[in-house]
Parts: structure tokens; C-alpha cells; sequence
């Protein structure tokens, strides 16, 4: 079970999982700062309130209220997520990946190989080499 747990965590894709969230909390917390200190007092401003989720509020007869600002805010931030998103990552990934099928379509090859060789592609072609040699050393053989 241990060493079960081992794999797992050893795994890649659990690493850039992990650097993944990471990375991804600090950045909602920069587009969160941006759009709390630069875009909330803007539109604040623009509707006369101390931030945003105090514009446009509507107080309903039981005296609950609708905070229309506070939404308005989070969509900004939504937007702005998912334009650095977009624009610093699909963008330039997609780029990248139509560079690399004219290149194939060119016949320029793409380089290195991406994985290694794994322990059972060596293991196999060794198979395939010992058969190799077995098959040869079978062959008839001439006298003189």
C-alpha cells in the first residue's frame, strides 16, 4: 500500500497538479487585488458609492437588499481572469502548435523526442536483437 501511495505521488501530472493550484491562488489573488484597488473604485466612483459592492443597491420592502454592484465586480474579475487566461496561455500555446504543423507539413522534423525511452522499449528491443542474432547464427553454414 505504501509504495502504491509512492507511485502516486511520484506521478508527474500530481506535481503539476499541485504547482498548478498553487500558482493559480496567487494569480486569483493578483487579478483580485487589480480589481479591487483599480476597477471597484473606478465604477464606485462612477455611481457615487464607497466601492463597488456599495453601487447599486437595491433595498427590498423586508429590508433585504440586492447588491448588483457586488456582481457587476465579480464579473469584471471573471472577465479579466479569463483574459489572461486566453491571451498568456491558450494564445500563445495554439501558436505554437500551428508553428509546429507547418514545420510537419514541411518535413522538417519536430526534434527530440518528447518521452524517453522506457525500461520496456530496451528490454524489448534486446529481445528483438538476441532473436536477431539466434536467427543468424541458425543459418546455414558452408564448409571448405
Amino acid at each position: 500500500m505504501i509504495n502504491g501511495f509512492k507511485e502516486f505521488i511520484m506521478r508527474g501530472n500530481v506535481i503539476d497538479l499541485a504547482v498548478a493550484v498553487v500558482i493559480g491562488t496567487a494569480f486569483t489573488a493578483l487579478v483580485t487585488s487589480i480589481v479591487t484597488s483599480i476597477f471597484n473604485p473606478l465604477i464606485a466612483a462612477a455611481f457615487k458609492a464607497d466601492s463597488l459592492a456599495g453601487a447599486l443597491v437595491v433595498t427590498l420592502p423586508d429590508g433585504s437588499k440586492i447588491l448588483f454592484g457586488a456582481v457587476i465586480g465579480a464579473f469584471i474579475n471573471f472577465l479579466l481572469i479569463a483574459a489572461v487566461v486566453y491571451f498568456v496561455i491558450v494564445l500563445p500555446l495554439n501558436k505554437l502548435k500551428e508553428a509546429q504543423d507547418r514545420r510537419r507539413a514541411a518535413g522538417v522534423p519536430a526534434g527530440a523526442v518528447a518521452d524517453p525511452t522506457t525500461e520496456l522499449d530496451l528490454l524489448t528491443e534486446i529481445r528483438d536483437l538476441l532473436a536477431k542474432n539466434a536467427a543468424a547464427d541458425q543459418g546455414p553454414k558452408h564448409t571448405a
